[in-house]
């Protein structure tokens, strides 16, 4: 090794600490980390929220609320979502920096974990979807955007009909099922079919909706995605168009108005994610997930949600992983991703 180099490593390396940094944006991103000592929070102490963010009991003057919606009475195989917001808040070493974005996405908004939706019962399906819907309309009237990790996919109704009052959002919506079925056992709000009474309800736009990575035997029962004029891709045809291609047909479909995303980790093979409840083989890889959602950057996301992490069913943790660093993602193209420019084949 070339000594003169050796000893220039040495001075300027040797005795530097973790945020003593030259590159300007990486030490201006490093510096929105540090705790005023100059140092970093451990990621293993303290109470446990999304990502570290702060813990607000109160959701006034933020930008963006990120809620746990700890409720699984709407699912047709195994149970266990309803532990899904503890597990993805449990998980360390999420953020603040993302890698690609060169940035802190917490930074450049006021974000809180501002708890999980209080439910009146923990028996009635019905009242917690009221319950639901009754919370985002709160913030959604204070122009907050809402952050979510459930729970079960019914979860999203609700949310839908607060987000989708005064304007029917567009979707991009990952999962193996498109959940746009009907009555099921006799009952009308189930995870199987919250698109549908979204739709019906005028809050979706399904002309603005994209249903990607769909497989398995419940295909069948899906009708409603094709009559009501969603685009929907099975997991055959995400493999055959690629990510780059998917990503430009979401876009494509949702245009330029508001636009909701949302991801069941079941979107994703049981080899990556088994903590769920209705897991289907064959599906998205965690790197062709998180390469979709890079290529979204630009969209006008007033809301998210990760969902179905059934942690019971996760002895290695990899689906609450999965479901921490989606959710960071969508905070990223929340707030960095809408305001950013990146290279080829960036957004136009």
């Amino acid at each position: 090794m070339d000594s003169a180099k050796l000893q220039k490593l040495r001075e300027r390396f040797g005795e530097a600490g973790v945020f003593d940094i030259d590159d300007p944006v990486l030490k201006a991103a490093a510096q929105r980390i540090a705790t005023p000592d100059g140092r970093r929070t451990l990621p293993y102490a303290g109470v446990s929220t999304f990502f570290g963010l702060p813990l607000r009991d109160c959701c006034e003057g933020l930008d963006i609320a990120v809620v746990g919606v700890p409720m699984d009475l709407g699912v047709s195989n195994r149970s266990g979502a309803r532990l899904g917001p503890r597990a993805i808040r449990g998980v360390e070493r999420i953020g603040p920096f993302h890698h690609r974005y060169r940035d802190v996405p917490a930074a450049h908004c006021r974000v809180a974990d501002i708890g999980d939706v209080p439910f009146r019962s923990r028996y009635s399906l019905a009242q917690s979807i009221e319950d639901i819907e009754t919370f985002y309309r709160g913030l959604v009237d204070r122009d907050i955007r809402p952050l979510s990790a459930g729970g079960d996919h019914s979860i999203t109704y609700p949310i839908l009909k607060a987000v989708g009052e005064r304007c029917p959002v567009g979707m991009v919506h990952i999962d193996a099922h498109c959940d746009t079925g009907g009555i099921y056992d006799d009952t009308k709000f189930h995870h199987g079919g919250p698109f549908r009474y979204a739709v019906l309800d005028g809050v979706l736009d399904p002309e603005r909706t994209i249903q990607i990575g769909i497989r398995g035997g419940s295909n069948l029962i899906w009708e409603f995605s094709n009559a009501s004029g969603m685009t929907v891709l099975n997991i055959e045809d995400f493999t055959a168009l690629g990510v780059e291609a998917v990503a430009h047909k979401a876009r494509e479909v949702v245009g330029e108005g508001p636009v909701y995303l949302s991801i069941d980790v079941d979107g994703f093979d049981p080899a990556f994610a088994p903590g769920t409840g209705t897991p289907e083989v064959g599906g998205i890889t965690p790197r062709e997930g998180l390469e979709l959602l890079w290529r979204l950057r630009g969209l006008d996301i007033v809301g998210a949600d990760v969902v179905e992490v059934a942690p019971q069913y996760d002895p290695t943790t990899n689906t609450a992983q999965l479901g921490a660093q989606l959710l960071f993602e969508e905070l990223a193209l929340m707030t960095l991703g809408r305001t950013r420019r990146f290279g080829v084949g960036a957004p136009p």
